[in-house]
């Protein structure tokens, strides 16, 4: 019994060792040799090794400050280096769309402390820019903290104190608001004002898309105008046309007014209000206002507005006619059709800072690549080492967005269950409680704020060190909106943004913008919108 065992191994093996080999069999002269088949994929590498075309190199980190960091250091980008318009970049996000991608991670880090707008900061004053002394003593006394203007400042009031219709394309957080309001405060303190009409009937008109930016524009404007004499005042929609009757009841002689479309549009047609004695309007984010969603009420407004053609219309104090300034941090392409209905390219000056759409180098940006079931955890952890952090030195805030209400309630809910405190902040809301919620924010009652891209436009966020995309923006211009949220001027904490990136169209953004940076350039489909169709008169 011990020897069966071994035997029969033996015999096994000298059976395999005498059988026929299947390939090796003798063929006849006429039958022909078996065909071996050589994936293709092995085919091409082993054609690329021999021609000495392998896959591109990879750009190799040295010492020295990082452009792009990756979770792969071979991954990585120097500062000094910029990719050039016909090399390959090596992107670290390339492979995303492959499930086994996930957990990983690269990050655009800080190329520069401050905003660009402070990065050569005028050397002049105010007063060069040709404001009046009650004016520059107005700004002096409701904003002490603004010393000069800054470089968009600087080049958008003397051609509005002139008399021009402008276009002011520059990136988010450069002061864009001031140097729209100083210009029209002066323009009005000499101009009378025409007591003929039984309605409210303002001088000056701000057109901004959301009650929450209406409410921002008339804290910056009300106290410059109580130093001047002149009346700031809201018009908000929202609650119904007898709200809007009580809003102007209370307010008919209102020089300046900063009002939503939906709301202007409910008191023109129940002729509450009129624009006959308009000498100055803006369209605040007119990119958004020049959108399907707003265009018809906008039309509605312009068409009862008095434009003037060109400067010398404006001279004539008894037959008031409007500048026109549109304002914005993006104007994607197809904005130029849209933006020819409202005046004539000719009558424009354009004004465009070098930074428009284009990554913000004073921001560190990070995408982490994660499964959807995976951004609850992520975000939780983060949150909870921010609200660590912020407890032992308080500093800055933090804004979560998401690209639903719904999804802003769902995540609220789990935000509770961990006893993280927070506020919301979504479109569905009552107007009643959106009022004062981003207010609370800002006023430091809650250091963190989950919200839609409600609060992506036009809101000041100087105090926000961190924004979270918990929900990945649809598109690139709303991606510059989100990210513009930090790093603004006057901000004294750094800027941080986080990204989680999950579905194929996501990684189809990531990898654009990680394109964008790399080669130093604006983000694409956004670069030219405002060049080509309009005249460039700086």
């Amino acid at each position: 019994m011990a020897l069966a065992r071994p035997m029969r191994v033996l015999r096994l093996a000298v059976r395999l060792l005498w059988a026929p080999r299947r390939d090796l069999a003798v063929r006849g002269p006429d039958e022909p040799l078996p065909v071996v088949r050589i994936p293709r994929a092995l085919q091409r590498r082993q054609e690329q090794q021999q021609s000495g075309r392998s896959s591109p190199k990879l750009v190799l980190a040295r010492p020295g400050p990082l452009l792009i960091s990756a979770r792969r250091p071979e991954l990585n980008q120097p500062a000094r280096l910029t990719l050039g318009g016909w090399e390959r970049a090596p992107l670290a996000s390339r492979g995303w769309k492959n499930r086994r991608s996930r957990r990983d991670y690269f990050s655009i880090e800080r190329a520069q402390h401050e905003a660009p707008a402070l990065r050569n900061p005028s050397e002049g004053s105010f007063a060069a820019l040709g404001l009046e002394p009650r004016v520059l003593h107005a700004l002096q006394e409701a904003a002490p903290e603004v010393v000069r203007p800054t470089t968009v400042q600087s080049r958008t009031i003397p051609p509005l104190l002139r008399g021009r219709h402008i276009l002011c394309a520059a990136e988010t957080g450069s002061g864009k608001t001031l140097g729209y309001l100083l210009p029209l405060l002066q323009r009005l303190l000499g101009r009378p004002s025409l007591d003929s009409h039984s309605i409210p009937a303002p001088r000056g008109l701000v057109l901004v898309p959301s009650r929450e930016l209406a409410e921002q524009v008339r804290a910056v404007a009300q106290p410059l105008g109580v130093f001047l004499g002149l009346h700031v005042r809201e018009l908000e929609g929202g609650r119904g046309m007898s709200r809007i009757r009580l809003q102007l009841s209370r307010q008919p002689s209102a020089d300046v007014l900063v009002a939503t479309p939906g709301a202007l549009w409910k008191a023109l047609k129940g002729q509450l209000i009129t624009l006959r004695q308009l000498s100055y309007l803006v369209l605040d984010e007119a990119d958004t206002l020049l959108d399907e969603s707003f265009l018809e009420l906008v039309d509605y407004i312009l068409e009862k507005s008095h434009i003037a053609e060109d400067p010398a219309d404006l001279k004539d104090p008894f037959n008031p006619k409007a500048q026109l300034v549109l304002v914005g941090a993006t104007f994607p392409e197809g904005v130029s059709q849209l933006l020819s209905k409202v005046a004539s390219p000719d009558s424009l000056t354009t004004i465009t800072s070098s930074k428009l759409h284009c990554i913000m180098p004073h921001v560190r940006q990070t995408f982490m690549r994660l499964k959807g079931a995976e951004k609850v955890t992520e975000l939780v952890q983060i949150l909870k080492q921010h609200d660590r952090a912020y407890r032992s030195s308080p500093s800055g805030t933090v804004l979560v967005f998401c690209n639903s209400s719904s999804t802003v309630n769902w995540l609220g809910y789990i935000l509770d269950d961990h006893k993280i405190q927070h506020l919301r902040l979504q479109g569905q809301m009552p107007a009643s409680m959106r009022a004062g919620i981003f207010q609370c924010f800002q006023e430091g009652s809650r250091d963190i704020l989950l919200c839609t891209d409600i609060a992506s436009r036009g809101l000041d966020s100087t105090h926000v060190e961190l924004v979270v995309n918990y929900d990945f923006p649809l598109t690139l211009q709303d991606y510059i909106h989100r990210a513009g949220r930090v790093g603004r001027v006057g901000s004294e904490v750094p800027g941080t943004v986080i990204s989680f990136v999950t579905h194929p169209w996501d990684v189809n953004l990531v990898q654009k913008i990680e394109l964008a940076a790399r080669r130093r350039r604006s983000l694409p489909g956004l670069g030219s919108s405002v060049r080509e169709p309009l005249t460039q008169q700086i």
